[in-house]
């Protein structure tokens, strides 16, 4: 009987959940927006895309850029005087967490792969001080333009990464990471580096064979 009332009831249930998915999306879209502009300290622009529930914790001071695309379940925190500055265009992936004590800052159309991790402050040990009250030492994180930032990778405080560099998947950036270069591993090393391509004068644009 139990499998009779089921089957009746699924067919209409699924007609009218793919009926209303668009609106429903809408819907949720708007409401994780507006949840994340009430839980900032700045205003969030209309044109950023929030697709769930994003966490803030701290003082709240989050600014973004236009058009940023945002994930669920990000993890965004900061501690005053310090502040994320997210750019336009950047796209922030599925749990990644940003804390800042120090600053972080994300250059236009970076994107960020999952669970990335980028905290420019670690935990200190002092004698006779229990570590959750020993404080921190770290350094403002700077991510340049166009950077992509593999899933399930780590950036510690008081690195600097390039314009158009790539991070690889799980990688732990303990160093500099120059413009256009690419590094993976623990700690991250270079593979290689990606030079941008010089047009000569007069010509518009570039042809590939076949």
């Amino acid at each position: 009987m139990a499998s009779y009332t089921k089957s009746f009831l699924v067919a209409p249930l699924r007609s009218l959940l793919r009926a209303t998915a668009q609106a429903r999306e809408s819907l949720r879209r708007l409401h994780a927006h507006a949840s994340l502009a009430a839980d900032l300290a700045l205003p969030l622009p209309a044109s950023v895309v929030v697709l769930g529930r994003a966490i803030v914790y701290g003082s709240r001071a989050v600014q973004f850029g236009e058009d940023a695309l945002l994930y669920p379940y990000l993890h965004l925190e900061t501690q005053s005087p310090a502040t994320i500055v997210i750019g336009d265009g950047v796209v922030i992936s599925r749990g990644v967490h940003l804390v800042a004590m120090s600053g972080i800052t994300i250059g236009s159309g970076t994107m960020i792969g999952e669970y990335a991790s980028i905290r420019d402050s670690n935990h200190c040990r002092l004698p006779g001080v229990p570590m959750r009250h020993a404080g921190y030492r770290g350094g403002p994180i700077v991510i340049g333009k166009e950077v992509w930032i593999g899933r399930g990778s780590i950036v510690i405080g008081g690195i600097t990464i390039g314009d158009g560099a790539t991070i690889g998947a799980n990688a732990v950036v303990t160093h500099d990471v120059p413009a256009g270069a690419t590094v993976a591993g623990v700690p991250a090393v270079p593979i290689r580096s990606r030079q941008p391509i010089a047009v000569p004068a007069g010509i518009d644009e570039i042809k590939t064979s076949g």
